[in-house]
């Protein structure tokens, strides 16, 4: 999916789309009498209607303007060892490096790295496994790490997560990776919001150009029915109750708006106009008749 922020250029590059656990086993508040009301629309698109499981894909946002090419979020990549989760474990199939080559890009012509925040699931091909060592996949970008984030990953790297030695480190090692503040502007056309909650150093990205405005989400918000009920967090935030504040607060900002809201995980088109409805929100997606909400 292709489409453009004024001259800006936006791939939706989808590494993968399973079907999940039932939603009550990530998301506590999503038990099956909570989630009834809404079911005419979350099935069969966010939804399975066969085994109940959330469809959630896993993809990166290829940004081309005037004078930068940008992926946000970088996927599971290869030959990760994700041990506790068995489906991204040591994957060797994944054709991201194919998907960017049929949008004409090459991993040489990426400038900047931009990641909402360091789990396995959005930093995976910052690196790959060349004769044994993790390298840097884009040899060329500088990749924007925020501090708090840095420190939360190795923090978690010292528990067993292998995301800080095997996707960040290298990058640092490289001398690839640029420190910013939550705020950070690259450009007029390209800057930061902080939006900690799912992580300490969880951030969005905001992108404009020629009067239209976007904004990539990450993982601020997983799952369309969270769209009706903000205070519904995951079982992943790192504080629950922060994540919860900042998804409403997040929400509360682009209702309303033309601001294009552009997931991390939501189903295909992935991307949309939040509007206020009752307590909550809902989405009309972009280029089609579906809306949420």
């Amino acid at each position: 999916m292709t489409f453009k922020i004024g001259d800006i250029t936006i791939d939706r590059i989808e590494e993968s789309c399973d079907i999940g656990s039932l939603p009550h086993v990530d998301f506590p508040d999503a038990t099956p009498e909570a989630l009834a009301p809404y079911m005419d629309w979350l099935k069969p698109f966010a939804i399975d209607p066969v085994s109940g499981g959330t469809i959630m894909p896993v993809q990166t946002y290829l940004v081309r303007t005037r004078h930068h090419t940008i992926l946000l979020d970088t996927c599971v990549g290869h030959d990760k060892n994700h041990k506790d989760f068995p489906d991204w474990n040591q994957r060797s199939d994944y054709r991201l490096i194919e998907d960017l080559a049929a949008a004409g890009v090459t991993p040489e012509d990426i400038d900047f790295v931009l990641c909402s925040h360091l789990h396995l699931d959005h930093a995976g091909w910052n690196t790959q496994l060349i004769d044994g060592r993790w390298v840097p996949t884009f040899p060329n970008a500088r990749y924007l790490f925020c501090q708090e984030e840095l420190d939360f990953a190795e923090e978690e790297g010292a528990k067993g997560d292998t995301v800080y030695a095997e996707s960040v480190h290298p990058v640092l090692e490289a001398g690839q990776g640029q420190i910013v503040a939550m705020d950070f502007a690259l450009d007029d056309s390209i800057w930061l919001e902080p939006t900690a909650g799912h992580t300490p150093g969880h951030v969005a990205t905001h992108i404009t150009d020629g009067g239209q405005r976007a904004v990539m989400a990450g993982d601020l918000i997983h799952h369309p029915f969270q769209l009706p009920h903000p205070e519904w967090s995951p079982i992943y935030d790192w504080n629950p109750v922060m994540g919860a504040k900042t998804r409403r607060r997040f929400l509360e900002s682009v209702a309303e708006t033309d601001i294009l809201v552009m997931t991390q995980h939501f189903p295909a088109p992935s991307s949309g106009h939040v509007f206020s409805r009752g307590s909550g929100f809902g989405m009309r997606y972009h280029g089609c008749d579906m809306v949420h909400g």
